[in-house]
């Protein structure tokens, strides 16, 4: 485990921090003074890394007593991050949590029992099988892996490591939308045969990336970690890497359609595709530093007839479904419209049979933010944890809604449609196109797995 990870912390000119630690268990010391132990008691020693738009949604998981966490570190490789995300949890904690810049001064503490990791989507899966060799449970942002590859290596990882790895798709913790699919399973909608998913945004105009010096207070070595090693670019380490290139970023599929495919793939009951279809490109701003497709239609075939349709128009905010974002379900009886907020109800002649509002402070469209349903996400990462619930989102199912991501974000790339293994998801009709199945890494952070 250390031989992996000293190579990499070698590879950055990093130097570790001391690894020992000591158990004060048993030493006759008094219940309050052990309770206050991080660890003792049931209690979970946390770390959080990547402080951008998603830290929000950190907050009141940890910040509830009942939750029994303790927030040992906020890492980030920009220094102003660090600050702000200091700032914000010292309204709510009455302990201040050490501030790291580097990810594996983090993994080296013995005290820290798991990492939630919201960094760009290039650090998820190998900040995840770190983490986990480094004997840390992870609780990891969408999407799971920045390549097919990638996910399966992550259950892999789980199952070697033998840790809790949940993604971050927390309308797997919504009542509403737990209690609608569970309905669709008992037949409530006949046999449910197809599910749209959609997302509409009105994303503006984005900058044309140029070299420039590397921002004040930003480790830019670190934040490229696993990728292979470019010059700075303006304005590449704040969200804009999310569509210059495919280095750092997914593209609007991997970045926000995982979570409705995720439930078009819940509700549906299916796993791997056997045809994927796309049509997908950039319609707004022709000029500007966007480099991938702004717009993508993809269709993916499962066995026993389902398919589920993707629609996401990043820059266009017309709301085609009467919503931002979220799925429709079509079965044989009828149709559920389901989305972050609740669920509506249809019979087969298209009359509304009932209908559900969470009343969640969950964020739609709107950049990183929280609310009711990561917080329980959250939660249940926890309590996987403890082995008191039983989790929402394991990694293997993850992996396989992200996948479809991925595989749409390939054919957008190729032009091809694909034919895939209904077993595994592997593209079988092009080579091309399987070539883009891994990624190239910066020496010294190739998998080991």
């Amino acid at each position: 485990m250390k031989n992996n990870i000293n190579s990499r912390r070698e590879f950055i000119k990093k130097t570790a921090f001391g690894a020992a630690g000591v158990t004060l268990a048993g030493m006759g010391m008094t219940a309050k003074s052990y309770a206050s132990i991080p660890g003792a008691n049931d209690r979970l020693n946390i770390a959080i890394v990547g402080l951008g738009r998603r830290l929000g949604a950190y907050l009141p998981p940890i910040a509830m007593p009942q939750s029994n966490v303790r927030l040992l570190y906020l890492c980030d490789v920009m220094e102003k991050q660090r600050v702000n995300a200091g700032k914000t949890f010292s309204k709510a904690l009455d302990y201040a949590p050490k501030q790291e810049e580097n990810f594996f001064k983090v993994l080296d503490d013995p005290n820290v029992d798991a990492v939630l990791l919201a960094t760009p989507d290039h650090w998820h899966a190998p900040g995840t099988w770190l983490a986990n060799e480094a004997g840390k449970h992870v609780y990891v942002e969408k999407p799971c892996s920045h390549n097919p590859y990638e996910g399966e290596l992550l259950v892999k990882s789980r199952d070697r490591y033998g840790k809790i790895i949940q993604m971050g798709n927390q309308q797997r913790s919504s009542a509403e939308t737990i209690e609608i699919i569970r309905e669709i399973h008992n037949g409530i909608i006949g046999t449910p045969y197809m599910a749209k998913a959609f997302y509409s945004n009105n994303r503006g105009r984005v900058i044309n990336p140029v070299k420039a010096p590397v921002p004040t207070g930003l480790n830019w070595d670190l934040w490229q970690g696993p990728a292979p090693r470019k010059s700075y670019e303006h304005n590449t380490w704040d969200y804009n890497w999310h569509w210059y290139g495919w280095d750092y970023g997914t593209a609007e599929t991997g970045n926000n359609a995982i979570h409705e495919l995720d439930v078009a793939r819940w509700a549906l009951q299916v796993k791997f595709p056997e045809e994927v279809i796309v049509d997908a490109g950039k319609y707004h701003w022709i000029d500007d530093g966007w480099t991938m497709y702004d717009t993508m239609d993809a269709t993916l075939r499962f066995p026993g007839n389902k398919i589920i349709k993707w629609d996401g128009k990043s820059r266009n905010g017309h709301n085609t479904y009467g919503g931002g974002r979220g799925t429709i379900i079509y079965g044989t009886e009828g149709t559920v419209w389901v989305d972050r907020g609740g669920y509506k109800l249809y019979d087969r002649n298209g009359h509304l049979i009932r209908e559900k509002q969470s009343g969640t402070s969950e964020g739609g469209t709107q950049l990183g933010g929280g609310g009711d349903m990561s917080t329980q996400h959250v939660r249940n990462f926890f309590e996987a944890i403890r082995g008191k619930e039983e989790q929402r989102s394991p990694i293997d199912e993850g992996a396989i809604s992200t996948l479809l991501g991925h595989l749409a974000n390939i054919g957008s790339r190729t032009g091809e449609i694909l034919q895939c293994d209904p077993a595994n998801g592997h593209i079988l009709n092009s080579y091309k196109a399987m070539s883009l199945w891994e990624r190239e890494y910066e020496k010294g952070w190739e998998p080991k797995l």
